[in-house]
């Protein structure tokens, strides 16, 4: 990989038990941290939510309420997290709409103040649906071989 970091990006994946960032709680987090002169880092954690995991989430992740019922809650790992990623930019596949808003509000939930303020955020979904777009256009031109 060659990346031209003035400072660390870290990338982040979330798996919850839904959607819904006022109701549903983390199950696991996993952070790998590039930094300028390519050393990386990974941390991840499953975590117990602190409620049912629905069988429809673990159709998506595959973790089971099972697998996390000894594991620490988000709240024990919140400011591990918070300070692993305070001096990095942050990246993710859907990440802008999902895994920093669901993260951020995390955080708040847990009392664990963050500035998220000078961060810039790489959503790798948008760059991909640019290079590859997704519409009708594209796909008149992948099925047919014209241009529309």
């Amino acid at each position: 990989m060659n990346l031209n970091l003035t400072r660390p990006i870290a990338f982040v994946d979330l798996e919850t038990t839904g959607v819904d960032f006022a109701h549903d709680r983390i199950v696991e987090i996993a952070v790998v941290k590039v930094y300028p002169d390519g050393e990386v880092i990974e941390k991840c954690d499953r975590v117990n939510p602190g409620i049912p995991i629905p069988p429809g989430a673990t159709a998506v992740h595959g973790i089971k309420n099972e697998d996390v019922k000894d594991c620490p809650s988000f709240g024990k790992l919140a400011a591990e997290y918070a300070d692993f990623i305070s001096d990095a930019d942050l990246a993710g596949f859907n990440s802008n709409r999902f895994d920093f808003p669901f993260l951020l509000e995390e955080f708040l939930r847990n009392g664990v103040q963050t500035d998220f303020s000078q961060k810039k955020f790489i959503d790798v979904q948008r760059i991909f649906h640019q290079m590859e777009p997704r519409n009708l256009e594209a796909a008149y031109m992948k099925y047919c071989g014209q241009k529309l």
